[in-house]
């Protein structure tokens, strides 16, 4: 986006949740930022830091879920010599790195019990001990920490500690999914495309307004980070042909895996309907009244997707394939006809969304 401090966005609901965090910000405490992926938390982090009283100091950010247990450890409040094999040499920790500063914590709920109960211990007294090291350090740092699960549910479920909850959440901060900021996907499309443009040293002709209708209605299940790809692909492609004409949306830019010649896992081989599904609607009969054409329509379109749905067990990806359409293009049947949301309503909240 553009910088730490001001990112892009003028929805309501991300100017409420960048106004938590500026306002919880000068408050030397604890931070937890909780969103899908790719809404922007560690974007907050940052603003958190740089917002604060240690803006001077320095802002380290650690990735929870690249690292094993032992790894981790010695990445948070490093390791001496001789701790592990292959520690030839005594290293600096994180925390200790961070001194002064913040550190944000990055997929905390993938921390092992172990390495939970040492952040525990920092956060709450400030001190710690390296791997294999006998004297207890201290640190001046401030935690920010980010997740895209319930982390409650998580202390129900016996997979987070609830002490270390209580320490993270002194204030929560959680962001809007880019589906509920409609009014910003404009505005961050011609962020990234114009960011392209540049790059490829040429001029930006905007996106079209049919272009961004489309943008809108996609559900956008990695947020911005999945706008930030589309938008620069449907930018290059565009540019490649012309450069003054605006930016027409392309389907196939939203699923660069999509192709006839795509590799299909064995695994995913849909079983075919039993004999009496029914798939077929025969033609209301007519008579002087006519009939109601998209009454019809809808009524068909909704048997095949129900149809679609029993025999793939619910799998709306599978389901999706089933039809020949894309998992796209069934979502968007699922909403055109409320399908989605009467699921919801009778308590099926359906597959989690495949991976972009």
């Amino acid at each position: 986006m553009s910088d730490p401090v001001t990112p892009i966005g003028e929805s309501p609901e991300w100017l409420e949740a960048l106004e938590q965090a500026s306002s919880i910000a000068e408050l030397d405490r604890s931070v937890l930022i909780i969103g899908e992926r790719g809404t922007g938390k560690e974007l907050v982090g940052e603003r958190l830091h740089f917002l604060s009283r240690r803006w001077n100091g320095p802002f380290i950010k650690v990735n929870c879920a690249a690292l094993n247990e032992e790894l981790l450890d010695s990445e948070l409040f490093g390791h001496e010599q001789g701790a592990f094999t292959g520690a030839t040499k005594r290293r600096i920790g994180r925390f200790e790195q961070a001194d002064g500063g913040t550190i944000f914590l990055d997929e905390i709920a993938t921390a092992t019990q172990r390495v939970q109960e040492k952040l525990l211990r920092v956060i709450e007294y400030g001190e710690f001990q390296r791997l294999g090291g006998e004297d207890v350090l201290t640190c001046d740092v401030r935690v920010s920490a980010a997740t895209n699960i319930d982390l409650p549910t998580a202390v129900e479920e016996g997979k987070f500690r609830a002490d270390l909850l209580d320490r993270l959440a002194f204030d929560v901060i959680t962001l809007p999914p880019l589906r509920y900021r409609l009014e910003d996907i404009s505005l961050l499309a011609d962020h990234f495309g114009s960011r392209m443009a540049r790059e490829l040293g040429v001029g930006f002709p905007g996106f079209s307004a049919s272009a961004i209708l489309a943008l809108e209605a996609h559900d956008w299940p990695g947020n911005v980070r999945e706008l930030k790809n589309v938008a620069e692909r449907l930018t290059f492609n565009s540019l490649k042909v012309s450069m003054l004409d605006p930016i027409e949306f392309a389907p196939e830019v939203i699923d660069p895996f999509e192709s006839p010649f795509r590799p299909k896992s064995r695994s995913t081989k849909l079983q075919k309907p039993a004999a009496d599904t029914e798939f077929r609607l025969d033609p209301p009969p007519f008579d002087e009244t006519g009939i109601n054409f998209d009454s019809e329509i809808r009524l068909y379109e909704t048997r095949l997707i129900e149809t679609a749905l029993k025999a793939t067990s619910g799998h709306q990806g599978k389901a999706a394939e089933f039809l020949g359409l894309t998992y796209h293009q069934f979502r968007g049947l699922l909403r055109k006809h409320d399908l989605d949301s009467k699921k919801k309503r009778e308590g099926d909240v359906g597959q989690p969304r495949p991976s972009m």
